[in-house]
């Protein structure tokens, strides 16, 4: 590909990546979903359980699968598509600039 396609598809590639990540926001932002304030596995019980069992990194692993899996739901989710559409837009973008040399 010349380095000319390869700005064209970055810049396609960013446009798309924000504008699916607007629509995301406003969808996730309008459906008005109230998750609920109770938590069993955020208990003191539970998490005392899981540091007996498995230790600290027990622990800190389940916080971190917790975290991971937020990323996909709602108004995460638009900004999680925001960084891999600019992440990506960048890669081919340096892509035509190291294709020009």
């Amino acid at each position: 590909m010349t380095s000319r396609q390869l700005r064209i598809l970055a810049a396609s590639i960013l446009v798309l990546g924000l504008a699916g990540a607007i629509a995301i926001y406003i969808a996730a932002a309008s459906s008005g979903a109230v998750s609920s304030s109770y938590d069993p596995e955020q208990s003191k019980q539970y998490l005392r359980t899981m540091e007996l069992y498995g230790g600290k990194a027990n622990v800190l692993a389940a916080e971190l699968r917790a975290w991971f899996d937020g990323l996909w739901h709602g108004t995460r989710l638009a900004y999680t598509v925001v960084c891999a559409s600019v992440f990506l837009a960048a890669a081919f973008w340096l892509g035509a600039a190291a294709a020009e040399e």
